[in-house]
């Protein structure tokens, strides 16, 4: 609870009313957030047991589990009644240097409903600022909804260790003639391929990742948002938190984590957006009170 993290327990005070989505509901799958653990502390534990090849990832055991979680439920098991939202991600100032918390605040928690909503529903999505030492009576079991839509909606809960960085803006941000010129020497770097020159889609723009602040996110399978969608109250919206599908893909070269060990999991919080896309929440900056707008990029 005192930790900034991606889908970790949230510092959450009794008494104080816990988010609800109102919407309705129709879930692409439906699963319990006890059966996505499940399944992953089984898979888990399965890959990391040697076996000789051709011998079944799974044992007996757990492929019967695995596939009555994966069989799913019936929609109509879906409660009517408000559905409780699950903690997306809680994020200290003192951890995000760039976070902009209100005059009174150290810090902002994201919760949302795990379903196919969080894409355009306000209500889906949540943001709570509070001053984390006004905390005293922590809520130990907070609520949980009966059921996910997708298991790539419930977070692996996971640690941070945010990374202060610089990007520049994707191309649809800059003036036609600036674009136009940078896309030029993309495509003479895609012709003679230099290891040591920087491609400025993969190595320099929109740096990837779970990210507070920064540009927005390239689209990839529609037009650019425009001025009008990106407003609220009349006052423009800027992106607050990026939440991707995973951590770095095979175009940021220079974004990767200085490792040794190239097996590590570009996936860690198990979150999928879509068919890997990105999900933006843009903020309203004239209002911290306005709910979050969310797009899909």
């Amino acid at each position: 609870m005192h930790d900034s993290s991606v889908g970790g327990p949230l510092l959450w005070p009794v008494g104080e009313a816990w988010p609800t989505c109102s919407d309705e509901h129709e879930p692409y799958e439906l699963t319990t957030l006890e059966d996505v653990r499940t399944r992953r502390r089984i898979l888990a534990a399965a890959w990391k047991r040697p076996r000789l090849p051709g011998t079944n990832l799974l044992t007996a055991d757990e492929k019967e589990v695995v596939d009555r979680i994966d069989a799913g439920y019936d929609p109509a098991l879906l409660p009517r009644q408000p559905l409780p939202l699950i903690p997306l991600a809680q994020l200290y100032a003192r951890d995000v240097p760039d976070l902009p918390c209100p005059d009174g605040t150290d810090m902002l928690q994201v919760l949302w409903c795990p379903f196919d909503e969080i894409m355009d529903a306000r209500s889906a999505v949540h943001l709570r600022w509070r001053r984390s030492t006004g905390v005293r009576n922590l809520l130990m079991n907070p609520p949980e909804p009966a059921f996910a839509g997708q298991g790539c909606y419930v977070p692996e809960p996971c640690v941070l260790y945010p990374e202060q960085v610089v990007e520049y803006p994707a191309y649809h941000e800059l003036d036609d003639e600036l674009a136009e010129r940078i896309i030029s020497r993309e495509r003479k770097l895609l012709q003679s391929p230099d290891e040591k020159q920087p491609g400025y889609r993969g190595d320099l723009s929109v740096a990837p990742g779970w990210k507070v602040g920064g540009w927005s996110a390239f689209f990839a399978f529609r037009s650019p948002a425009g001025p009008d969608e990106l407003r609220c109250c009349g006052a423009p919206l800027e992106p607050l938190l990026t939440i991707p599908s995973d951590e770095w893909d095979g175009d940021s070269r220079s974004w990767r984590p200085l490792i040794e060990d190239e097996s590590v999991d570009h996936t860690p919080t198990q979150v999928e957006i879509g068919r890997g896309y990105t999900l933006q929440v843009y903020r309203c900056t004239a209002s911290q009170d306005h709910p979050p707008v969310t797009i899909m990029q």
